[in-house]
């Protein structure tokens, strides 16, 4: 049984079928492209089509990857939000640069992003935390991201002495949580195309006050 999966893994092939991406009609910036996309995702992609792989690595160069959610984005870059006493969060106070990858297999489409990370205004972290739904802001505030945790009902009484706490209460954004974004230097778009002759434009600049150039890669 296991080496017959071993073959079928090995030999898993897909085909991409799309109409390719033509780098004469791309716009000078990256964002036109990627908000085109990623509204076509919305569309087209079911559930998390927002879900993006974030990596990070800290002063030992380790890197370390998890999946995020995209909440926003804009010329400044890409939002995120999270603990910053997290991995992530002290991974990003060591070390500002990081890296995204968005993939939608129904689209057969991949964009890859790289670039420095910063904090959010903290005006516009509160902003987000007060629309999240209660239940999300509770858990915020119990639990100590990806610090040892005893068992899963320490979690469980946690939340629910919070909920009993806050019953009737606006619930602050709590100091230690808030937003990001990757203010990105690189942006690379891949179209899978047949044959595996697939269509990869880059987007790049050495700083980020620069314009940015285009070019096309081998796939």
């Amino acid at each position: 049984m296991k080496e017959d999966f071993q073959k079928r893994l090995a030999e898993s092939r897909t085909e991409y079928i799309s109409d390719g991406l033509d780098e004469k009609l791309l716009s000078a910036s990256p964002m036109d492209l990627f908000e085109k996309w990623m509204t076509e995702a919305e569309r087209l992609v079911p559930g998390t089509y927002n879900a993006v792989f974030l990596a990070t690595a800290g002063r030992d160069s380790r890197p370390s990857g998890r999946i995020v959610l995209l909440r926003g984005f804009d010329e400044r870059g890409f939002e995120f939000f999270t603990n910053y006493a997290s991995r992530k969060g002290s991974e990003l106070s060591e070390n500002n640069y990081a890296s995204m990858t968005f993939f939608w297999n129904e689209l057969f489409r991949q964009i890859r992003i790289e670039g420095r990370v910063f904090r959010l205004p903290e005006e516009e972290s509160d902003k987000y935390f007060s629309t999240r739904p209660r239940e999300s802001q509770i858990a915020a505030l119990v639990s100590d991201q990806s610090r040892n945790l005893q068992s899963r009902e320490l979690l469980e009484k946690k939340f629910l002495e919070a909920e009993k706490l806050y019953e009737g209460r606006e619930i602050k954004r709590p100091p230690y949580w808030g937003g990001y974004f990757l203010s990105p230097l690189s942006v690379e778009f891949w179209q899978g195309r047949p044959q595996r002759l697939h269509d990869r434009i880059l987007y790049s600049r050495k700083d980020l006050s620069d314009n940015w150039i285009n070019e096309r890669l081998y796939p």
